[in-house]
């Protein structure tokens, strides 16, 4: 491990303490995961703390971990951001799971760093985890009548609306699903010296 990493990670400890619940240092990038209950208040911290200064959110996705593994015993639904500090040249990742699996919420960073907007909008778009604080939380990728939440693992692939223009109605409608599920495997051609450093 680095001596800036090293750094880093005793600054989170430091500065964290007791709301810091797993910081992993992999791969050269350092993550932490925060309770729901602290995720607004360790945000807050790591922007305006000078020993961090994580003045910038380049990115927060979802994540469903239903299908996570075969061991996977934790919540379903997460947040993933990823700070970048200018002043101090590094970067984190925080992690932070909706307590309830059913309806999962956790708080809005967007009165923090504006650029989240859009970002928490995709979230809930397409997992249908809602962050409560959010001004104008609304579908941003999907159309408005659209149901359920396409990147959850137990959404169906083919969807459960489809869309085509009528001619005799002279619009676009909507009806279920007309495709029949089906396994399609592809097939593959290839020479037969492929692979062969011999034979170029």
């Amino acid at each position: 491990m680095s001596a800036k990493l090293e750094r880093l990670s005793q600054h989170l400890e430091k500065h964290l303490g007791d709301r810091l619940k797993r910081l992993t240092l992999a791969l050269g990038e350092v993550s932490i995961e925060v309770a729901a209950a602290d995720y607004a208040g360790v945000m807050l911290t790591l922007r305006d703390e000078p020993e961090l200064g994580f003045e910038e959110l380049i990115d927060l996705c979802g994540v469903d971990y239903s299908a996570y593994g075969e061991s996977w015993q934790g919540r379903r639904f997460a947040a993933v951001s990823h700070l970048l500090s200018i002043a101090n040249n590094w970067r984190l990742r925080v992690r932070v799971f909706a307590e309830d699996d059913g309806f999962p919420v956790v708080a809005s960073v967007t009165p923090i760093w504006s650029s989240a907007n859009w970002f928490e909008r995709e979230a809930f778009d397409l997992f249908g985890i809602v962050f409560d604080g959010h001004e104008d939380l609304r579908r941003i990728l999907t159309d408005y009548g659209f149901v359920g939440h396409p990147f959850r693992k137990d959404f169906p692939i083919s969807g459960h609306v489809e869309m085509r223009y009528d001619p005799d109605e002279g619009r676009v409608i909507y009806q279920p699903v007309t495709i029949e599920p089906r396994e399609n495997t592809p097939r593959i051609r290839r020479e037969d010296t492929y692979g062969d450093v011999a034979h170029g």
